[in-house]
Parts: structure tokens; C-alpha cells; sequence
């Protein structure tokens, strides 16, 4: 009860503004903010979720980890003078409701009587297939682990996005008929000649997971690691009383450090190489991360890994922040003569990722930096094949990579019709 009064509270901030800031600015996905919300001013929670089902199946997740404040909220009216709408919030509360009541995702009345392959079961894979199911196509997820959910389940910990929120969404989105075959790995197990002449389309939405790294000295020494393989295979080192460098300013690098601090490190610095107003992680994961003791070098970059054979030393330069003609931006440059050196057992890269090396050979063009090529549709170089997500160079967030899977079911459909 306290919670549907509170949610009522936070409905009625609202102002229902005609323009819609906060959907066509602020949201990737472009949900009807605005409309959603006043059906949960009228308590319409069954009709407040419809709303959202136009443009998301995933609300109770991307509720809980967008980057509001820097998406919908940031784009609020209300946050102009004062606090913004808690849409997050907001599309929380209507997803949770939607699990415990048991709303469906309604399919069409048409069917279109085609076959699509969606290879990955992450954010842009799960969306694109919902939204194929929903006009009856016949879809087949392939999974190279033996569970759905991609970053949602190893990239995203725990205490950030609950495992059963995860679960409960996803057999949502299978009720609508899709089939899933596990442990198929493209490449290895299924080829894409292959998928290619058993469907009528096929959608690649399996993510660029390898974690980037910066070509400096001493990045081959033992206990240097990438933070998305971290996230996703949960194979970490012994951190009891050890100091850890984490080096980015991006969620992967926030739930590294926050991941870390849990598993008994007695000391996590963040490294950045920017002001903290520039992090791309979302504010609440900052201040989070500040609360659990995790400490922050802003302006400092890292200039070379110390040590024999394992890390031992980090020499850091500070930086100062320039604004460069052509740039929309400050950009960091380093200040002659203000290095200095700390002591650390462990570095863990987490400044960016880029895709695996198996993707130079599906066949398709690929840009200049090795992703996967796609049109205004997300089509690819060959005819059949789509791709979203990471794996095409989308921004790295849940929401861009669901608004990617889902704009491409969209110019399946077209096509397919």
C-alpha cells in the first residue's frame, strides 16, 4: 500500500507536457512518458503497461539501470527549477506490477508466415525477438551460454538488477512462442551460411564484450584484467586486503569497483582520465561507489604498468582539461612533470569494449574499427543479415541496445511482409 501511494505521488509531479522532452530527447526508445504516467495517476496500471509495450518489453530492467538523469530526467521540464519526474521509478513500479499480476505482451491479429534467427539473448536480441513474435513470426533464439539475458545476468551485478526481475522479464517475452537453442555459439557450432539459408532473416545481436585496451607498457603482466570478462565469467582473483585500480569511468567500471569492494579488496581506486562531471556512468552508481568507500583519481591518466612479472606499481600523470576548437567538449591533455607513482596488486581495464576476433570472418563489411556495418535499417552488407546493438557500435547502454533490436524487427517486418 505504501508503495502505490508513493508511486501516486510521484505520478502526479507530473505535468503531461505536450511536447514531450523527456520520450523524443530524453528517451532512447522514445516510450510515451507522458501517457504512461497519467494512466498511473488514474491507477490504470494494466494500461499504463500497454502504453510502455508499445516501444519497450523490458521496463522493470531499464526502470532500474538506465541513466535517467542522464536520458528522460535529464530531459524533464520539472528539472528545470526544481526535481525532475521519478520516471525510472515511474517504469519500475508498472513493470513489477505487470510480473506480479501476470499482464501478457499481446500479439497481433495478423501472422506473417516467416522464419527468423536471432543469434544472442542479451537486451538487443530479446527486444528484436519480442517484437517479430508479436506479429507471428516463428523466431529461434541461438545462445552461446545456457541461460538468456546476455549482460542483463554477467554484466550487471546483483545488487544493481536483481536475477529474478531478469527471469521473470524474459519469460514474458517467451510466452510469445519464441524457441531458444542454448550452447550455440556462432562460429563454432552454428555458422552463418547456415542460419542464412534456414531463415527467411537473421538478426546478430550477440554484443562486443572484449574488453579494450590501451597499448601502454606492462599490460601484459599477470594481474591485469579486462572489466567486462570479470563481469562475465566471475573468475576474480583473491582482492583480501589488496589495493585495485580500476581505470575507465563507465558502468562496467563502477560495477567493477563496486563488485571488488564486495569480494574483500581493502582498497578500489577508480582512475579517469577526465572531471567527474564527464563520467558516462550514471550519477546514482558514483555516488554509490563514493558511500561503499571506493576512491576516485579524476584527471589522472595512467601512463605505464610497474613490475616484474606481476603488477606491482601504476605511474599516473594528472591531466588538465582544454576545450579545442572542432571539440563539444574539454579534452584531457597531460601536464608535463606531474607524474607519480602507487603501489597496487591489481589493474582492471575497463575503458571501453570491442567485438571478438570471429567477426572479420561472417563475411560482412565491417568499419574501421571492426564492428559490424549496418544501413539506416540495420541491415548489413548482405541482404538477409541484420545487426544492433554493441556489436554494430551502438552506445554502450541497455536502452540503445533495445531500441537497436527493436528498430531492426521493425525493417524485418517491412521486408518480410
Amino acid at each position: 500500500m505504501e508503495r502505490l501511494e508513493e508511486m501516486k505521488l510521484k505520478s502526479e509531479y507530473c505535468l503531461n507536457c505536450k511536447l514531450k522532452p523527456c520520450s523524443i530527447k530524453g528517451c532512447p526508445l522514445n516510450n510515451n512518458i507522458p501517457e504512461f504516467i497519467k494512466y498511473v495517476k488514474e491507477e490504470n496500471y494494466k494500461k499504463a503497461y500497454e502504453i510502455l509495450l508499445e516501444t519497450t518489453v523490458l521496463q522493470p530492467i531499464c526502470g532500474r539501470i538506465c541513466p535517467h538523469k542522464k536520458q528522460c530526467q535529464g530531459s524533464c521540464v520539472r528539472g528545470i527549477k526544481g526535481e525532475p519526474v521519478s520516471i525510472g521509478d515511474l517504469e519500475t513500479f508498472i513493470g513489477d506490477i505487470a510480473i506480479k499480476k501476470g499482464y501478457k505482451i499481446p500479439k497481433r491479429d495478423i501472422k506473417i508466415n516467416k522464419r527468423v534467427a536471432v543469434v544472442g539473448g542479451g537486451p538487443a536480441g530479446l527486444t528484436c525477438a519480442a517484437f517479430l513474435a508479436r506479429e507471428g513470426i516463428k523466431v529461434t533464439i541461438y545462445e552461446k551460454y545456457d541461460y538468456l539475458g546476455g549482460i542483463l545476468v554477467h554484466g550487471i551485478p546483483n545488487f544493481r538488477l536483481p536475477k529474478d526481475i531478469v527471469r521473470e522479464t524474459i519469460n514474458k517475452i517467451l510466452e510469445l512462442g519464441i524457441d531458444v537453442k542454448y550452447n550455440q555459439e556462432i562460429g563454432k557450432t552454428i555458422t552463418l551460411d547456415d542460419l542464412e539459408q534456414k531463415y527467411d532473416s537473421v538478426f546478430l545481436g550477440f554484443g562486443a564484450n572484449i574488453s579494450s585496451k590501451m597499448s601502454i607498457e606492462g599490460e601484459s603482466l599477470d594481474g591485469v584484467y579486462g572489466g567486462n570478462e570479470l563481469l562475465e565469467y566471475s573468475k576474480h582473483p583473491n582482492y583480501n586486503g589488496k589495493t585495485i585500480a580500476v581505470i575507465g569511468g563507465g558502468n562496467v567500471a563502477m560495477d567493477c569497483a563496486r563488485t571488488i569492494k564486495r569480494l574483500g579488496a581493502e582498497s578500489v581506486k577508480v582512475i579517469y582520465r577526465r572531471a567527474e562531471k564527464q563520467m558516462p556512468a550514471e550519477e546514482k552508481e558514483v555516488e554509490d561507489a563514493k558511500q561503499e568507500g571506493i576512491e576516485f583519481l579524476f584527471q589522472n591518466n595512467i601512463v605505464k604498468i610497474i613490475g616484474k612479472e606481476k603488477v606491482e606499481k601504476l605511474e599516473l600523470i594528472k591531466t588538465e582539461l582544454i576545450q579545442k576548437e572542432g571539440e563539444d567538449r574539454e579534452i584531457p591533455v597531460n601536464i608535463e612533470n606531474s607524474n607519480y607513482i602507487i603501489d597496487v596488486d591489481y589493474v582492471v581495464m575497463a575503458i571501453g569494449s570491442c567485438p571478438q576476433s570471429f567477426v572479420k570472418d561472417l563475411g560482412l563489411k565491417l568499419n574501421k574499427w571492426g564492428y559490424i556495418e549496418v544501413d539506416e535499417n540495420k541491415r548489413t552488407s548482405k541482404e538477409k543479415i541484420y545487426a544492433g546493438g554493441d556489436i554494430v557500435g551502438e552506445r554502450a547502454t541497455v536502452a540503445w541496445a533495445a531500441k537497436s533490436g527493436r528498430d531492426a524487427a521493425m525493417s524485418i517486418i517491412e521486408a518480410l511482409k
